[in-house]
């Protein structure tokens, strides 16, 4: 692409940029009322006089605050704009739409109320007191692009001072990730963390935040050698050094890149693009870890860095490469724990056990919710699979139960979490709204003894993939309809572990030993209404969901689900000419059952979709049937 067309394309974005922004409403927020205001009572419920209660309450223990009021779930996203990414120091008021989209992040994925805090603070004293102000109103304080060595002091006096979380995302959050690439890409590598070298280019606040993290979770400071523009941090530079980089001080005649990273095992890039040359990669050690996250070019291309080292493990921070190292991947999450047992600090356990939760579910087996979040691609742990998805919608479920128990036993939540089982029920509701009423459903299941469910598309991936879960959770047993070579291959492909004949019942339509009961079936159920012989025995070789519910009426099945393919209405004419209404009941009366999911409730809905102008009677019998 010639720079003209470069021009073009970032002048097309720039536009749609504006425009999204701008249309239908400016900005990215705003604030709804949780409830109603429709009436006199409510207005004075909401405001004077009843207000007062809540008020006097509080006033009385403060705690109660989080029965009263949306502090409990409310997070300041606070920036002075001095070292906004890609931008620099463009000012408070110049970062806003910044700070707003941190702000959405967070409700998107972990259901998190944000106020963005923009301050016309350039100091560490006038930002410190500004934010340590702002207690009363929040139940945490998200510091965002606060430039260093500043944001470090910033950080450190609003930890102390404040009794709520406190946490520098561009600093831990980096960190966070960082760590769980490194434990990942240790174990693929066969190293221990306590004997690995670490060789950095950068030294700002995110970089240190990373060796801080990764000597708390074993790295030895011996081991690590920092360099930046200015070369080796070694004893005598006087060139930008301060505390936060003296553990980090080397007594050494080192003084380049080059100098230092022979032998080394990682390679953490937080400077900028093309630092890392190739030739430099060839004198690392045996399966080396390349984090590359200068942004948007890193320090060394993928491409290039594979070129040179085939049997190095790349990670980046950009969306087009495998690895990506994005904050979005735990900071939602780790608040989500931390405001929901009422912590008073983030710290360092809250950190390292939000690190072995992401790279322990990058090692996890592939689900159908993941397939989702890849692009209906099946990630496996790998050297291009170090870390998950920043969209993976099981990370809720396993940073905040991890990050909040790890308050819990740190002993700074103020209100401890006493069933996690129930918590992790509760954070379903961000991976699927169903989920708290299918929860009762799955329990019924589990103790029914008719545990036998017939999927007719068993070589689908979904059905596939939920027969894994089916078993796992000991809900029942499948039986799925599908050829034997073909569901073998899948299984192999999405990397499942159940098997066919062993874990799951297989009927195979090319070729089955019930083949004749079943057609003999379907020609005494159907032949009144005009199946033939010939159709009997094509129906049961071609349509599973045929197969599917003769099995069900022999009673080779206690339930069966189909309809993932094809249309609704051929479905049901098979299951009600095979099955048909249970006794009492007319074909008439059948209706489909549907949930409409939204941010209020669960509403049922049965309509006509089945019968064609239903009359009034009919339409009250598909309710009371319902």
């Amino acid at each position: 692409m010639d720079g003209e067309s470069k021009k073009t394309a970032r002048s097309d974005l720039d536009e749609a940029a504006l425009f999204f922004h701008k249309h239908p409403t400016p900005g990215k927020l705003e604030i709804q009322a949780t409830k109603p205001l429709g009436n006199q009572r409510d207005l004075a419920l909401a405001y004077s006089p009843g207000v007062a209660a809540p008020c006097l309450e509080i006033r009385d223990d403060p705690a109660t605050a989080a029965d009263y009021t949306a502090r409990a779930n409310l997070v300041g996203v606070v920036s002075n704009g001095s070292a906004v990414l890609g931008l620099g120091n463009i000012g408070p008021l110049a970062s806003k739409p910044v700070m707003e989209g941190k702000a959405v992040l967070f409700k998107k994925f972990a259901g998190i109320d944000v106020f963005d805090i923009e301050i016309d603070a350039p100091g560490i004293e006038r930002m410190v007191e500004t934010v340590a102000a702002l207690e009363p109103t929040f139940g945490g304080i998200n510091l965002e692009d606060i430039k260093a060595p500043e944001c470090f002091e910033v950080e450190e006096r609003l930890k102390a001072r404040m009794g709520i979380p406190v946490f520098h995302d561009d600093q831990h959050g980096t960190a966070i990730i960082v760590a769980a690439a490194v434990l990942n890409g240790l174990e693929l590598a066969g190293k221990t963390i306590s004997d690995i070298k670490i060789v950095t280019s950068g030294a700002g606040a995110a970089a240190l935040a990373c060796l801080n993290l990764l000597v708390s979770l074993g790295a030895r400071v011996e081991n690590i050698w920092v360099t930046d523009r200015f070369g080796v941090a070694h004893k005598g530079r006087g060139e930008e050094m301060d505390r936060w980089k003296d553990p980090y001080v080397k007594d050494t005649e080192a003084r380049t890149l080059a100098d230092v990273i022979p032998g080394a095992d990682v390679f953490l890039g937080l400077s900028a693009a093309g630092v890392l040359k190739p030739e430099l990669l060839k004198h690392m050690a045996p399966k080396p870890l390349i984090l590359a996250l200068a942004n948007p070019n890193p320090e060394i291309m993928p491409e290039v860095a594979r070129a040179a080292r085939p049997d190095a493990m790349i990670c980046t921070g950009r969306s087009d490469f495998p690895n990506q190292v994005n904050n979005v991947l735990c900071f939602p999450y780790i608040f989500r724990g931390a405001l929901d047992c009422g912590a008073s600090a983030i710290n360092e356990e809250m950190k390292m056990a939000a690190v072995r939760a992401i790279a322990a579910l990058a090692r996890e087996e592939p689900s159908d919710v993941a397939a989702r979040a890849y692009s209906g691609e099946t990630p496996m742990f790998g050297p291009e699979f170090l870390i998950p998805s920043p969209f993976d919608p099981r990370l809720i479920l396993r940073i905040a139960p991890a990050v909040a128990k790890a308050a819990c036993d740190t002993g700074v939540a103020t209100r401890p979490i006493a069933d996690f089982a129930a918590y992790i029920d509760k954070l379903n509701r961000f991976v699927f709204r169903s989920g708290l009423v299918m929860k009762p459903v799955f329990s019924s299941a589990k103790i029914s003894s008719a545990k036998r469910v017939i999927y007719a598309e068993g070589e689908d991936e979904r059905v596939l993939r939920a027969a894994q879960v089916v078993l796992e959770e000991g809900i029942a047993e499948p039986i799925l309809i599908g050829r034997p070579h073909v569901i073998e291959v899948r299984l192999k492909r999405y990397g499942l572990r159940i098997r066919p004949g062993v874990d799951f019942g297989l009927i195979n339509p090319e070729d089955d030993p019930r083949y004749r009961h079943y057609v003999d079936l379907l020609i005494e159920l159907g032949g009144r209404r005009g199946v033939t012989t010939e159709a009997a025995r094509t129906m049961v070789r071609s349509d599973n969901t045929v197969i599917a519910a003769l099995a069900l009426k022999r009673g080779d099945a206690d339930a069966m689900i189909c309809g993932l393919e094809g249309r609704f209405a051929r479905h049901l004419r098979n299951v009600a000419l095979i099955i048909g209404p249970r006794a009492g009941v007319t074909d008439r009366d059948l209706s489909t059952l549907s949930m409409l999911i939204s941010q209020r409730g669960i509403i049922f809905l049965t309509d006509t979709y089945v019968s064609i102008d239903p009359s009034a009677d009919e339409i009250a019998e598909m309710t009371v049937l319902a």
